[in-house]
């Protein structure tokens, strides 16, 4: 009998682990397509037009900014539920003050957790921003690199990023899109 407990426990916790991993990984992928969304449209590029799938599934992991932003994201919100939450267990009267007495409604529930939706998304879209803006200066930068093509024409710019066929150089504030494996030769974002 305490045998099957223990059983059924282990499965039920791999199960929970199983499950919080996966939406922790999805989240992050998300995050990350937002963070490289925003390093692109500093240059008006939308990275959507030029990028498959594969290449936001590692987004998050490619830039230990964006992970770093996106960890901090969480655990800050997730702190701040957390401490919400004790502080309406512990003095639940200076906490009904504060919230003007709402927290004795039924839709403060819902309320509460609109909140803190809103308040991850607009600390992710703040963040998102400052990141597209301190990594737009940091590429403008960077020494420009010489590029050279298979008919031996060389061209000079400052690599933006490149997409799995696609790389995007930063050429006297003109970008152009060069693809990686094809026979067009480059093509010019306004």
């Amino acid at each position: 009998m305490k045998e099957g407990l223990i059983k059924d426990t282990y499965e039920l916790i791999f199960k929970e682990i199983q499950t919080v991993i996966t939406i922790f990984y999805i989240l992050i992928v998300g995050i990350g397509m937002l963070f490289t969304y925003q390093k692109y449209s500093e240059f008006e590029i939308n990275i959507f037009d030029y990028a498959d799938i594969f290449d936001f599934l590692i987004a998050p992991f490619s830039d230990f900014k964006i992970l770093l932003f996106s960890t901090i994201t969480i655990v800050l919100v997730l702190t701040f539920f957390k401490l919400d939450t004790r502080w309406k267990r512990k003095y639940p009267k200076i906490y009904s003050k504060l919230n003007f007495g709402w927290d004795k409604k039924s839709w403060f529930s819902i309320y509460r957790y609109s909140s803190f939706a809103f308040l991850f998304i607009l600390y992710l879209y703040l963040s998102a921003d400052i990141y597209g803006t301190y990594t737009m200066n940091q590429i403008k930068g960077n020494s420009p690199i010489k590029l050279k093509y298979s008919d031996n024409e060389n061209i000079n710019g400052i690599v933006i990023g490149k997409t799995k066929d696609i790389l995007f150089l930063l050429q006297n504030e003109k970008v152009k899109a060069i693809p990686i494996n094809s026979l067009v030769k480059e093509f010019e974002i306004k």
